[in-house]
């Protein structure tokens, strides 16, 4: 008895010390890593499950390095979960990724590689939350990434609306979504049924630990004031580099003085105080493109990039980022814009692939916590953004989160 209570403390030491799971950001020779399917898009990566999909990235060093992959199952929290691997896992992971193509004709060599899921050695058999991780050959970690498969077992209606305080009203967007089933009769359901509410995909800002509101029947209410709100933000903002041989599309010149070339931004200003304006964009998302060229997976170039922002108020009050899908909304001192106290502008040079970018400036502390409130371009209820609600459940007895539907919506049909 004396052995089974140890052990059994020893297992249960070991579920709640489990480390959360992070994304490791990719160092500087790791660029454009991209979720994608069938269209080759960059995606969102949240999949049903069973369905086909692919991560990409570039390698600047060219050299064709061993990479490796492996993939954790986690809970709700990104804790990995109490499965061991054969459970949520066919086959084997920890395998040398074997699809990669060199650049061609251009100027920053780089090796572009591929990795999909499922493939021969490698098949996912659980939906939940996953972090899938890429490592060298000593079996360091070299960057990871959040994903997540879903069931399609649950309705989730989602509508969003302004906010329903008269303070937040022109700045911020609330969701109010349900959680409806036919197929499981939930218990407890206070406790069982978890949500995590998503602007544009990011994993950064999620909303998290929201329990229903009310029930009816079987039928999960949720209709808060406060709780499921999100700061609006602003359109993002973009460039597109396709073509190096001429500027356009918000770049304001392109030389080739040095081994790359190198776009020049026009300076854009804070928007915060000048009211909104409506332009497409998006959300967040950055596409490989290059003129007269059939694969921009190998042939388009990477483009030193050069921001420009004036926002002089904000000169030693708050560190200032540039970010989007591009970078994965990192908040590192390669994205950290520099202030020209001569032309009394924020500057930064980044290294991107061609294409058409979006892209953000945000205000974020050395912790990394962002200030949406005060943001940069401001909070504007009538921006588009896209919205998602992924809703877990766990049964009596289970030992892990399951992901049983999805709900997505456009602030485009916002109402009162």
């Amino acid at each position: 008895m004396t052995r089974f209570f140890t052990a059994a403390l020893l297992l249960l030491f070991a579920v709640t010390s489990a480390q959360v799971e992070t994304e490791i950001q990719a160092p500087y020779n790791i660029r454009s890593i991209m979720f994608t399917q069938s269209g080759g898009q960059n995606l969102i990566p949240i999949f049903t499950l069973n369905d086909p999909f692919t991560l990409q990235f570039d390698d600047l060093y060219g050299n064709e390095a061993n990479y490796y992959y492996q993939i954790v199952h986690c809970d709700y929290d990104w804790r990995p979960s109490q499965l061991v691997k054969q459970e949520y896992l066919s086959g084997f992971d920890d395998i040398r990724i074997q699809t990669y193509t060199n650049s061609f004709n251009t100027l920053q060599i780089y090796s572009h590689y591929t990795i999909s899921f499922p493939n021969r050695q490698t098949q996912l058999r659980l939906s939940g939350n996953y972090m899938l991780k890429i490592l060298n050959e000593d079996r360091e970690v070299v960057f990871s990434r959040k994903f997540i498969l879903y069931e399609d077992l649950v309705a989730v209606p989602l509508q969003i609306k302004r906010a329903r305080t008269i303070d937040a009203m022109p700045h911020m967007h609330n969701l109010d979504f349900a959680i409806k089933s036919q197929n499981i009769i939930f218990q407890n359901p206070l406790k069982n049924v978890k949500v995590m509410l998503m602007q544009n995909g990011r994993f950064d800002t999620a909303i998290l630990n929201v329990k229903p509101q009310y029930t009816i029947g079987n039928d999960l209410i949720y209709r808060y004031d406060k709780e499921t709100q999100f700061f609006a933000g602003n359109e993002f903002q973009y460039f597109e580099n396709k073509d190096v041989r001429a500027a356009s599309f918000n770049v304001a010149k392109i030389d080739s003085n040095g081994s790359l070339y190198n776009a020049y931004l026009f300076t854009k200003d804070a928007r915060a105080d000048k009211g909104y304006t409506f332009y497409p964009d998006q959300n967040g998302n950055f596409i490989p493109l290059v003129i007269n060229r059939d694969d921009p997976r190998i042939e388009a170039d990477y483009v030193w990039v050069y921001f420009s922002l004036s926002a002089p108020s904000y000169y030693g009050k708050s560190d200032i980022y540039v970010n989007g899908m591009f970078n994965n909304y990192q908040h590192t001192p390669e994205f950290k814009l520099d202030y020209d106290a001569t032309s009394k502008l924020y500057k930064k040079a980044v290294l991107i692939k061609q294409g058409f970018t979006n892209f953000q400036y945000e205000i974020a502390d050395k912790s990394g916590r962002i200030d949406s409130r005060n943001a940069i371009d401001g909070n504007y209820w009538q921006t588009e953004s896209n919205y998602f609600v992924l809703a877990y459940y766990r049964e009596n007895n289970s030992r892990y989160d399951r992901v049983i539907g999805k709900g997505a919506a456009s602030s485009v049909d916002i109402t009162n």
